[in-house]
Parts: structure tokens; C-alpha cells; sequence
């Protein structure tokens, strides 16, 4: 496995289509329904499965750390926190809405959020500031501290929203019903300093991310749209379509660490690559499953992870690429 990139590095697309023939199948599990690299400690990747467990994975020895159940609550959408230790999720149960922040080291939780009356359907970490939104269901955008028990601001929407913080906790963004919303982290209260428009697709919001400086955000949809926007101005970089997702799973995508690439699940199993710069694609990656996978782009790495019912792990052709320390 490949540990991170120098950083004279730049990734191109000959090297993105060299990560076709090095797939590796880390573990056989129930359907993912979330996973989360850990902002620093990279090796670090934690997910949610439908048997209602979350797993913490050693991606650099490709071994399961730990299996932690909630066969209480269940469980749906899993992130690190700061603290590679401690993870937030959700809750699938129906009946208890509550997000809990959970220590791996012992199994026991160290905070409840309560304040969502129906399913939790995106959550967002701010590790500047150990602050976090999360969005429902019930048409509401909270905000938190993860040293409070209590929600520290209260947003309502008009559809499923998708939220996420840029990487510095100055701003956040909701998307939903065709629209992004820009705010002010500081004086969320007014509203939205400035309203983008993805176009034409009014179609439900599955997940929103900036990209790691900050300059452009990705959007995706239920209808198969994959949307990058500037987040300055909300111009349109680029759309690209894949099939649509039919089931109640999440069209996922991901930036690359430089923001040039991005990765992409699709309706039909398959994983797709494209280029920013150019906006065409430059790889896809079949499947026999019919489920979208969820993607992660390792933060600073070249390497990325799928999973839908099983991780693979994706690195670059070591015989065609030299700029990498590896660990063996």
C-alpha cells in the first residue's frame, strides 16, 4: 500500500489510469452505507454496515482493527472526529433519531445529540473547531459542538439537504431542491450571504463537498448528475452523468487531493474518473454489483477506496511510477 504522495508530486491521468491494476479486496461485509478517512492519520478508515456494526480499518496493513455492534441503534452514517479514537454516527432504527459520539478504544459513548425527529441523511465535521452540522429528514440543518449536548443553531430547509464545512470552519453550504446555499459560519442566522443554482436538476441532493482548498465544491444527485461548482461565485466548472440511483442509496463522489480529478460511484456499480481541467473522463472501473459504490479519496494520497458490499483499495502501478515511498 501506498503511503503519501511527495508533494512535488502532480497527479495525471496516465497515473490515475494505473490504479486499474492494483484493486485490492480488503474484507467481505454487508452493504457499506458510510465510510471516513481520518483527516490526519490517513491509514485510518472507518465504516457502517448494514449488519449494524462500524469497523475501524489499518488501511496501510490492510487489517480490521476493530468491530464495534449497535445493534440498538444501528447505525448509517459514520466520521471521524479530531481525535482518530472517537467517531459520531447515526442512528437507523427509526425510533431514535440521536447522533453519538463514540469512543473505539472502550466501547462507550461519550456524548448524545439529540434535537433530529426523523433520519439523519448527512453529517459534516468541521476539525478546526470541533463543530459539526447534520441534516434530516425532518427538513432541518443543526449545528454543534461536539463538547455540547445541545444544538448550537437551527436551519430549516424545504427538502432533504446535503451539507458540508469547508476545511476551515469559515463557511458551510446546503444543498437541496436545485439550489446551494452559502453561510456564514459566524452569522448563520441571516441566512445565506449567497444562493447558487445547479442549473436544471431539481432533483434530490445526495452529498455536497468542497474540495481541500476551498475553491470548488461537488454536488451530487439522485438523478445521476455529478455537479462542480466554484464556490466563490457558484459557476459551473463541469456536469457529468452517470445512471441514476434507483434504490435508497447515495450517489457518492470525491475529490482528489489536488481538486483536478474527481471520482465517482454510478447506479450501475461502475466507478468513474474525469479530469476537472479537461472535464472529460479518463477511466472507469466495471462492477457486477448493482448498488453504487461509496468512494474515498485519501487525504494528500493516491490512494482511494470503494465499497458497496466489500472495501477495494486502489493504488497506482509501482512499475510505472517512481515518486512514492512505500511501506511494506
Amino acid at each position: 500500500i501506498i503511503s503519501n504522495c511527495k508533494r512535488c508530486f502532480e497527479l495525471t491521468t496516465n497515473n490515475l489510469l494505473s490504479l486499474e491494476h492494483n484493486n485490492r479486496h480488503l474484507l467481505e461485509i454487508g452493504r457499506i452505507s458510510s465510510m471516513d478517512f481520518h483527516s490526519k492519520a490517513t491509514n485510518y478508515l472507518v465504516t457502517a454496515s448494514d449488519d449494524e456494526s462500524i469497523r475501524l480499518y489499518d488501511i496501510q496493513n490492510a487489517v480490521c482493527l476493530k468491530t464495534i455492534n449497535s445493534k440498538k441503534y444501528g447505525v448509517e452514517l459514520v466520521c471521524f472526529t479530531t481525535n482518530p479514537t472517537l467517531v459520531l454516527y447515526s442512528s437507523k432504527n427509526g425510533w431514535d433519531e440521536s447522533l453519538r459520539l463514540l469512543s473505539l478504544n472502550d466501547n462507550r459513548f461519550v456524548r448524545y445529540f439529540k434535537g433530529h425527529l426523523d433520519r439523519v441523511v448527512a453529517m459534516s465535521l468541521c476539525y478546526e473547531k470541533d463543530s459539526f452540522l447534520s441534516g434530516s429528514l425532518d427538513r432541518t440543518v443543526l449545528l454543534w459542538d461536539l463538547r455540547a449536548d445541545k444544538a448550537q443553531g437551527l436551519l430549516r430547509v424545504q427538502g432533504r439537504p446535503a451539507v458540508s464545512y469547508d476545511d476551515q470552519g469559515l463557511v458551510f453550504a446546503v444543498a437541496y431542491g436545485g439550489y446551494v446555499r452559502m453561510f456564514d459560519a459566524r452569522k448563520f442566522e441571516k441566512g445565506p450571504f449567497n444562493i447558487f443554482s445547479v442549473g436544471n436538476d431539481e432533483s434530490e441532493a445526495n452529498m455536497i463537498k468542497f474540495s481541500s482548498d476551498g475553491r470548488r465544491l461537488l454536488l451530487t444527485t439522485k438523478a445521476g448528475c455529478i455537479h462542480v461548482l466554484d464556490s466563490f461565485h457558484g459557476n459551473s466548472l463541469a456536469t457529468y452523468n452517470v445512471k441514476p440511483v434507483v434504490t435508497n442509496s447515495t450517489l457518492e463522489a470525491s475529490f482528489s487531493p489536488d481538486g483536478n480529478h474527481i471520482i465517482s460511484g454510478s447506479g450501475d456499480g461502475s466507478v468513474f474518473a474525469w479530469s476537472v481541467r479537461s472535464g472529460k473522463k479518463v477511466a472507469r472501473w466495471g462492477s457486477t454489483d448493482s448498488e453504487p459504490p461509496l468512494v474515498r479519496w485519501a487525504p494528500g494520497s493516491l490512494m482511494f477506496l470503494t465499497g458497496s458490499s466489500e472495501l477495494s483499495c486502489w493504488v497506482p502501478d509501482l512499475s510505472k511510477l517512481g515518486s512514492f515511498a512505500v511501506t511494506k
